[in-house]
């Protein structure tokens, strides 16, 4: 018998691919108005669980039960699983540039749901969809009701993706990690419009999820999941106050904290990276014959003052276009930038020959490990580059022995990792190619590190591994850190000074318990908020 109010329910669900089994019988009841969390890292089968419920994995073998108001959705037919997808259940997708068709403007993708689900006319689809984009927040629905996917913000995308799914009024709504593409302030928006049409509609949610705080704030049930098996699950109070698998204690316990960061050095002390009136301009094309007589730019930074003491970090802290990105290349000599910039009195001059010696002392570490390693670089060749450049009279044997030394400080060592110079970077997961991309910066032994959103692609615990071998290496090698990011518990764990940018502008800086602890401006105030603190 089916549990009683039971909306969906799985029981004993198993997903196999090419005979490997990537789900172990996983049993999960979801009533009427619910919303259920599904939490776990990557990899441990929580998308496509969600995927299997719409059967939306061709390629998977599905046994066991899926459950809709007591039919199973395994054994229906394609014509009625058409009806049932987005007429009954929903999906939000995690990222809505790839999930959005970019040759239809975004009222027109809503408007053909509600003429094939609802069977509205062409006109009164339309008049409907400006007004789900209206109900979902967006500004000037009726403009952006014509306006193509890669014409709209990212918040904006997520909005008309949340439109189009609740076009036909679900009864169940499946959210794949809804916010992992938003800035930070941005998240919380949609968590709470979430929330608001979910109370406003009575339809369910299944929110499918990593990050914790998000879980707190909006599900009344949550379930955990770890290598294709459901480990956990029950009320939120329960599963967060009284974990009781090691898997669940051990996610809730990821969260980044300040143990063991090294103290800041006094403020008076000479600082190793100097900025003054640090501003950074991009041409910009404009229509007309204007264009003929004058350059026209666009600033994406004004002005801004900072300094970085040695053996500690600053954090600069923003949201997408804030300028984050564009400080971080100007400090790596990357773009022409105006005012000063000075590391110990040398400042970039422009020229390969001339730079080449400041260029070993400031290197970086980018957000995606899996996009900044070469796949046709071996890792020996990947973190042996630099010194084959600053280092060219060293002996093959001397810098193999560097290499060596280099990896295993950054915890590549040890069984498993016997022939680690020989292998390329898609034999190793996200967190190890991190590690990677650590070790070819510090080979060459830098004095400053710019960390631009070194763990945003992490896992949270894998996020926490890394973030504690940077606060080792800072103890043991005295390098000072860049840290560029939007997220506000890495600051907390990471920074002794934090700068807080919005639209190229320096809104606010100091301290980093002072700006976190107690902001000022209401902008900082809003980042602060989208990152609460779990107790």
């Amino acid at each position: 018998m089916s549990t009683p109010q039971a909306l969906l329910e799985l029981k004993d669900l198993r997903i196999a691919f090419g005979g490997q089994a990537v789900v172990h019988g996983v049993n999960l009841c979801i009533k009427p108005g619910e919303r259920v969390a599904l939490v776990g890292e990557s990899g441990s089968g929580k998308s496509v669980t969600a995927l299997s419920v719409l059967r939306l994995l061709e390629s998977a073998e599905l046994s066991g039960k899926v459950l809709w108001q007591g039919q199973d959705l395994l054994q229906q037919s394609p014509a009625e699983m058409q009806r049932i997808r987005g007429d009954e259940i929903a999906m939000i997708f995690q990222e809505p540039m790839t999930a959005l068709n970019p040759l239809m403007t975004v009222g027109q993708q809503i408007s053909e749901v509600l003429q094939l689900k609802k069977l509205l006319s062409r006109r009164d689809a339309d008049a409907r969809a400006v007004h789900l984009l209206s109900e979902t927040g967006i500004d000037d629905p009726a403009r952006r009701f014509g306006a193509y996917p890669h014409q709209l913000s990212g918040g904006q995308r997520q909005r008309a993706m949340m439109a189009m799914a609740l076009a036909s009024e679900p009864k169940l709504l499946l959210a794949d990690e809804p916010t992992t593409a938003l800035d930070a302030s941005l998240r919380l928006q949609m968590l709470q419009l979430l929330a608001d049409l979910q109370q406003k509609t009575g339809m369910a949610v299944l929110l499918i999820t990593h990050d914790l705080a998000l879980v707190r704030h909006f599900a009344d049930q949550v379930a955990v999941m770890e290598k294709g098996h459901l480990v956990e699950q029950g009320t939120l109070q329960a599963v967060f106050e009284r974990p009781q698998h090691p898997y669940t204690q051990r996610l809730l316990s990821s969260r980044p904290s300040r143990a063991g960061l090294v103290d800041m050095p006094p403020l008076e002390t000479s600082a190793v990276l100097q900025a003054r009136q640090l501003q950074v301009r991009y041409p910009k094309s404009v229509p007309g014959f204007k264009a003929w007589f004058q350059k026209h730019h666009f600033t994406a930074l004004h002005g801004a003052d900072f300094s970085l003491l040695p053996g500690s970090t600053l954090g600069v802290m923003g949201e997408s276009g804030s300028g984050k990105s564009s400080l971080a290349q100007a400090v790596l000599g990357l773009i022409p930038f105006e005012g000063d910039l000075s590391f110990d009195g040398h400042t970039w001059q422009g020229s390969p020959a001339r730079d080449k010696a400041l260029r070993r002392q400031v290197q970086v570490v980018f957000q995606d490990p899996y996009g900044s390693l070469s796949p046709r670089m071996t890792v020996g060749e990947i973190v042996s580059e630099g010194l084959r450049l600053h280092q060219p009279h060293w002996t093959a044997e001397q810098t193999e022995e560097r290499v060596r030394a280099t990896l295993a400080e950054v915890g590549l060592v040890g069984e498993g990792f016997n022939d680690v110079l020989n292998r390329y970077p898609h034999t190793f997961s996200g967190g190890q190619r991190q590690r990677i991309a650590l070790a070819r910066a510090l080979v060459v032994e830098p004095a400053v590190l710019v960390l631009d959103e070194p763990t945003s692609a992490l896992d949270v615990t894998v996020q926490k591994q890394i973030l504690e071998l940077l606060k080792t290496l800072q103890k043991t090698r005295g390098m000072a850190y860049l840290l560029i990011t939007h997220d506000v518990d890495v600051l907390r764990a990471m920074a002794h000074q934090v700068v807080v940018l919005k639209s190229g502008q320096v809104l606010e800086q100091g301290l980093a318990e002072q700006v976190l602890g107690d902001p000022q401006h209401p902008y900082t105030r809003s980042l602060v908020q989208a990152f609460p603190e779990i107790n």
